[in-house]
């Protein structure tokens, strides 16, 4: 017989230092020759990410040491910071580019050589803070093998806004890693965010995305083109799709030369082809109502491949996503077999294979790779492996709840679980509803040990897909429209009001925990509404009017526009929606999380809101940490947040546990 345990009382054996060991997930996959590489994370290394390579007898093998991390700061959350080829001939094996986080400088490496990386930019680590002045991304090592096309982010300035944003080309043979003069632009910097670059297949023409403040990516790009010259800028650069109130998040070309595009024009992010000479796009896979693509926060994401069959593989789906090859000709789409419910916005292909990077709610992020030509998918990187009996793992419900006005409101529900107890009959267990950052983002469904560690405990886990989020069209993320603060308040607390009125979750023992954008619903939750006994805020927004007004980094610096309005027009509304200004309201505990290295919501937000709290006798921990920027990647910050969350619970619950250290609470 089972035994009988109050709920938040289960032993379990996923513990911190397991969950954070899991933390992170394969990213930029690319093809070298016939072998598949891609980024992965290494928390117990200082949170660095590496380089992987497959080889072609099944083998995986890093190919940077640390200190080496490969990852790019261009617009701050960066985008695909390396580039690979296979050497003329095949001889002398491959040659990658990669950005180096510490410095932000391009290096070629050649893995199979002797010698270490040689760096191809100039140091720049001379802007505030030491901060590199020159960042890049998106790179594409141009086919004659002379030079590395990619993003240059150059900061002018001490100010967030001092930036500016070009396509640019850097020889590989050095002769830039001294000589600023010797990086071609190849565009101006009239727009202020660009992509970087993709060559037509006979390399006479670049297509590339571009936007401007106070557009976000996700509210409206051009797609741009340009004629390829010797040695010279792009010429005839102008737009050929998108608009102000058109989101592309994503352009390639097809073999024959089309140019194909992933557009929301028509309510969904669907897949375009403007045919080779025509100037008209027609949808490729029409009237299905599902996303084709998503929201642009790093540069170089892809939804979508061609190949060179004239087939096009593409992530696809509405909440959940599957990995399809779509026939343009027909708009035949067959979607790949197997388990995964969210595939990762990064596809490579080479030959009749298409790589990407997916999950399951049984499975962690792995390497996955489909043959086009037999159909068949299967694991071929990363795989997962289960550090515990998948027992204790969390068996979710995808639930659609009613809010305000009755819209819709989708969520992810995870009971607690735990096959070694079950609860007392008369117990309703505790929930924590998740608020996911963005706002303009998607929580996937996926195996997360961080949610297991709390299910496996006796707490269940609610992760909200409040109105804003992606997935489920452009209404349904513009229902956040000058209402964050409000929209994503509401959907949450209607989903934790649901679960307590139904008989699933105890209402007196309710809390919200969220980061970045989430830690702003959560500190907002707190102070509007009644329904949760604490919270968890991590690296949050809680000052508004700081964070509009040269308190963040230059690509969100214009978000609240769309967010809450513009502040020159409705400057009451920045004061009346920021938890900053309603700490009066606050009356139940809450834990703060914050990485002093945050330039994206820096520890001013928290500093000011603790001393609006102080005196006010509520019951709070303030954990800063040393060398984190904005969202965790180091082992040990990771195991002490989520040890410091589980004591607010169990502290705040009443929940009875020894093994849990105790948490810090001042008033």
């Amino acid at each position: 017989m089972v035994p009988t345990g109050a709920y938040g009382t289960w032993p379990s054996p996923i513990d911190a230092r397991l969950a954070a060991a899991h933390d992170g997930r394969p990213e930029y996959v690319g093809t070298v020759g016939d072998e598949v590489w891609w980024t992965a994370p290494r928390p117990a290394e200082g949170g660095r990410r590496t380089l992987v390579r497959r080889r072609t007898d099944g083998t995986e093998q890093p190919v940077l040491p640390a200190p080496w991390n490969v990852r790019s700061r261009v617009i701050e959350y960066g985008g695909r910071p390396w580039a690979g080829a296979a050497r003329p001939g095949g001889t002398g094996g491959p040659l990658v580019v990669f950005s180096h986080f510490p410095d932000q400088r391009l290096y070629a490496y050649a893995p199979d050589g002797d010698t270490p990386p040689r760096p191809l930019t100039p140091a720049s680590s001379d802007g505030p803070s030491g901060d590199p002045r020159l960042r890049w991304a998106d790179p594409v090592i141009h086919p004659d093998h002379d030079e590395v096309w990619c993003v240059l982010e150059e900061h002018t300035g001490d100010g967030p806004g001092d930036v500016r944003r070009v396509i640019a080309a850097v020889p590989l043979d050095g002769s830039a890693a001294d000589d600023r003069s010797a990086v071609r632009e190849l565009t101006d910097d009239r727009h202020r965010f660009v992509t970087g670059p993709r060559l037509s297949p006979d390399g006479r023409h670049a297509a590339w995305l571009a936007w401007d403040h106070p557009l976000m990516p996700w509210d409206g790009t051009l797609v741009m083109k340009g004629r390829v010259t010797d040695d010279g800028p792009f010429t005839g650069v102008g737009p050929v799709a998108g608009d102000v109130d058109e989101s592309v998040c994503q352009v390639e070309w097809g073999a024959d030369g089309s140019l194909l595009y992933a557009s929301d024009r028509g309510g969904w992010w669907e897949l375009h082809r403007i045919p080779p000479g025509g100037t008209t796009a027609t949808p490729l896979c029409p009237g299905r109502e599902e996303e084709f693509g998503g929201p642009l926060w790093k540069i170089g994401l892809s939804w979508f491949k061609p190949l060179d069959s004239g087939l096009v593989a593409v992530v696809h789906g509405r909440g959940t996503t599957a990995l399809g090859i779509l026939d343009p000709e027909t708009g035949e789409l067959v979607d790949a077999a197997g388990p995964w419910t969210a595939w990762e916005p990064t596809l490579a292909v080479h030959g009749s294979r298409v790589t990407g990077v997916a999950a399951s709610p049984r499975s962690a992020y792995e390497v996955v790779e489909l043959d086009t030509g037999t159909g068949r998918a299967r694991v071929v990187g990363s795989p997962h492996q289960d550090p515990v009996d998948p027992a204790y793992y969390p068996e979710p419900q995808i639930r659609t709840f009613t809010g305000p006005g009755s819209r819709e409101i989708h969520a992810h529900i995870y009971p607690p679980h735990n096959p070694d107890r079950v609860a007392p009959d008369d117990a309703l267990p505790p929930y924590v509803v998740w608020a996911h950052g963005g706002p303009t983002s998607h929580a996937p469904l996926v195996l997360d040990l961080e949610i297991a560690y709390f299910t496996s405990r006796g707490i269940g886990v609610a992760e909200v897909n409040y109105g804003g989020s992606t997935g489920y069209g452009r209404a349904y993320r513009e229902q956040l429209r000058e209402q964050w603060g409000v929209v994503d308040v509401e959907d949450c607390a209607a989903v934790a009001e649901a679960l307590a009125s139904e008989g699933t979750a105890d209402p007196a023992r309710l809390a919200i925990r969220g980061g970045s954008a989430g830690g702003w619903t959560t500190a907002a939750s707190l102070a509007g509404t009644g329904v949760y006994a604490c919270g968890t805020i991590k690296y949050p927004i809680l000052d508004l009017g700081g964070w509009a007004t040269g308190g963040t980094h230059d690509f969100e610096s214009r978000y609240l526009e769309s967010l809450i309005g513009p502040l020159a027009e409705v400057p009451g509304r920045y004061r009346d929606r920021s938890p900053l200004t309603h700490v009066d309201r606050i009356t139940t505990p809450f834990l703060l999380l914050q990485g002093l290295d945050d330039v994206i919501c820096p520890p001013v937000q928290c500093e000011r809101f603790l001393t609006a709290m102080a005196g006010r006798g509520i019951p709070h921990a303030y954990i800063a940490f040393e060398g984190e920027g904005h969202g965790f990647r180091r082992a040990e910050t990771l195991v002490r947040a989520l040890e410091a969350e589980l004591a607010l619970y169990v502290q705040t619950f009443g929940i009875a546990r020894a093994d849990v250290p105790p948490l810090e609470l001042k008033k």
